[in-house]
């Protein structure tokens, strides 16, 4: 009932910045939750950031707590991470997902999710 698309990855060099954006279609955005997810080959798809219908109430993994922020514009139905001092080890490629319900921060609790987007952070 949600499409999500994810663009904004890319090849950047450690220290520099990249902004994600995810466009959703089909429902109202503002009744979601908005998140973003990150999966590395070989890894588990860990969490990234979360942002609250209104965009009052933020949640970041340590990992990377002061260097990246998540927004939303639900004028425009989007969702943005704007990631700052980038690391090798932030290499992954990047998905936007959405729940209708805040509850926990696993992959497992989001009900849709885009097709995802590589970023690539070289040393």
């Amino acid at each position: 009932q949600v499409q999500l698309v994810e663009s904004g990855g890319g090849l950047v060099q450690a220290g520099g910045s990249l902004r994600l954006s995810c466009a959703a279609s089909g429902r109202t955005f503002s009744s979601f939750v908005m998140g973003w997810f990150r999966q590395a080959p070989g890894k588990e798809r860990d969490f990234v950031a979360q942002i609250s219908w209104s965009g009052g109430a933020t949640l970041y993994a340590d990992s990377v707590k002061g260097r990246f922020t998540i927004s939303r514009d639900n004028a425009k139905n989007t969702v943005y991470l704007q990631m700052n001092s980038l690391k090798p080890e932030d290499t992954a490629v990047y998905y936007c997902a959405a729940k209708s319900v805040l509850s926990g921060v696993t992959a497992a609790d989001y009900n849709y999710w885009g097709q995802g987007t590589q970023v690539t952070v070289s040393s």
